[in-house]
C-alpha cells in the first residue's frame, strides 16, 4: 500500500491525538505499518490483534480513508439529508476544496464540517463516507484537479509547454524551486503496540532537530540537479542559488521556470535578471506549480531518502540529501513532457464545464 505524505501526516495525527480513541490510533499504525512493507502476520502481533483483523482495518483505510478507521453505528438510523445537500457534497468532492480551507484534498470530517458551516445542515463524516463509496468516490486517493484563477493562463502554458517540446537552439532550460522547512527527525524506536501508554509514544516517536530549505535546479534536457541546503528562504538565499545555478552555462541563453513567488521578483533579483539578459524568467501559471518539473524530482527525493529516513541534526539530514543528489547526477533521467499545450488547455476547458455543470444543478 502507498501513502502520499498528507495520508501519513493524517495517520500520525490519528496515533499522537488525544481526541481519538487508542483502538482508533492502533488501526492508524497498522496502515503505517503496512505501507512500510511489514507482513501482515507480523503487524497482527505488534498490535495485538488477529490477522482477520489486520486484514479489516486495511481494507476500510482502502475504501474509506481515515475515516475508514473509526467505528461504524451498527443499527443506526440512516441520516435524512436534502437531496440538494447530497448534490453539493458529490460537486465539492470533484473539486479541489477552496482557497480559504486551507486543504489540498477532502477527507471525510473536513467535508462534514465544512457542509455544516458554509449550508447550515448537519452531517456526519459516516454519512459522507457512504456517500463517497455508493458513488465509488476515493478523494483521499484520486487527489482533485485544481483550476487556476491566472488570466494568463494560456499563454503561460503555451509558453512553458514550448520550452519543454521544442526549447530554443543552443538555450538551456532550468527549472528551478525551494523545497522547504525540511526536518531532521531521529526516530528513536518503532512505533509501539496499543498497550504502551499513549502520551509515551507521543514522547519517543521521534525527536525534531531542526529543518533546512533545499533550492534545487532541474536541466530539463540532462536530468543534472544541482541542489543547494540553507537555513532560510528569502530573495538573497534566491538569488544567491540562481547565481550558482545559471554559472555553469556562462555565455549560452539561459531559461528558467519558476513559480511567481516574492521571493523570486525582489528588487536584486530584478536588477541581477537586468544586468543579465541571457537569463530569463517563464512563470508558471497560478496555481499550477505542477507544470514545474523539479516538482517531479522534488517527490522522487522526498520518497526515497527523506520521508523514511532518519537524521540525528540538520547536518546529517543536508549531507543525506547532498549524497542523493551526487547519485542521482551519477546516472541523471530527464522527465519526458508529451503534453501538448493544447492538450493541456482542453483538459481544463472540459474541466471547467464539468464545473459549471455541477454548480448549475446544485443552484436548482
Amino acid at each position: 500500500m502507498e501513502l502520499t505524505s498528507d495520508e501519513r501526516v493524517e495517520l500520525r495525527a490519528l496515533i499522537n491525538g488525544t481526541e481519538v480513541s487508542a483502538a482508533v490510533g492502533t488501526r492508524a499504525r497498522i496502515v503505517l505499518w503496512h505501507a512500510e512493507g511489514r507482513r501482515k502476520k507480523d503487524i497482527a502481533v505488534l498490535a495485538a490483534v488477529s490477522r482477520p483483523t489486520v486484514d479489516l482495518w486495511l481494507g476500510r483505510y482502502a475504501d474509506e480513508g481515515a475515516a475508514g478507521l473509526f467505528n461504524q453505528r451498527p443499527g443506526g438510523p440512516r441520516e435524512q439529508v436534502p437531496v440538494r445537500i447530497r448534490s453539493r457534497v458529490l460537486a465539492l468532492t470533484r473539486i479541489s476544496p477552496p482557497a480559504e480551507t486551507g486543504l489540498s484534498h477532502w477527507s471525510s470530517r473536513e467535508m462534514a464540517a465544512y457542509i455544516t458551516r458554509t449550508e447550515g445542515v448537519a452531517v456526519s463524516h459516516h454519512w459522507v463516507a457512504n456517500l463517497w463509496r455508493e458513488h465509488g468516490l476515493k478523494p483521499h486517493r484520486s487527489g482533485t484537479f485544481k483550476l487556476s484563477k491566472d488570466p494568463r493562463f494560456a499563454d503561460k502554458v503555451a509558453d512553458i509547454v514550448g520550452l519543454y517540446l521544442d526549447p530554443p537552439g543552443g538555450a538551456v532550460v532550468l527549472s528551478i524551486d525551494e523545497k522547504t522547512q525540511i526536518q531532521a527527525l531521529d526516530r528513536t524506536q518503532p512505533l509501539l503496540p496499543i498497550e504502551f501508554d499513549a502520551t509515551e509514544q507521543r514522547t519517543h516517536d521521534y525527536v525534531r532537530h531542526g529543518t533546512t530549505n533545499l533550492f534545487a535546479a532541474l536541466n530539463v534536457a540532462t536530468g543534472e540537479v544541482l541542489g543547494q541546503c540553507r537555513p532560510s528562504r528569502n530573495g538573497a538565499a534566491f538569488l544567491a542559488f540562481l547565481k550558482k545555478a545559471v554559472a555553469p552555462h556562462r555565455g549560452r541563453q539561459v531559461h528558467v521556470v519558476l513559480d511567481n513567488l516574492s521571493t523570486h521578483t525582489t528588487p536584486d533579483v530584478l536588477a541581477w535578471l537586468a544586468a543579465n539578459p541571457n537569463v530569463r524568467f517563464h512563470f508558471t501559471p497560478t496555481g499550477s506549480s505542477w507544470m514545474n518539473q523539479i516538482e517531479i524530482w522534488f517527490g522522487i527525493i522526498t520518497r526515497q531518502a527523506i520521508r523514511r529516513g532518519t537524521f540525528a541534526s540538520v547536518q546529517v539530514l543536508i549531507r543525506s540529501i547532498r549524497d542523493y543528489i551526487t547519485g542521482w547526477n551519477a546516472n541523471p533521467r530527464p522527465f519526458t513532457w508529451t503534453a501538448t499545450a493544447n492538450e493541456i488547455l482542453a483538459k481544463v476547458q472540459l474541466v471547467q464545464t464539468n464545473v459549471k455543470k455541477l454548480v448549475a444543478n446544485n443552484t436548482k
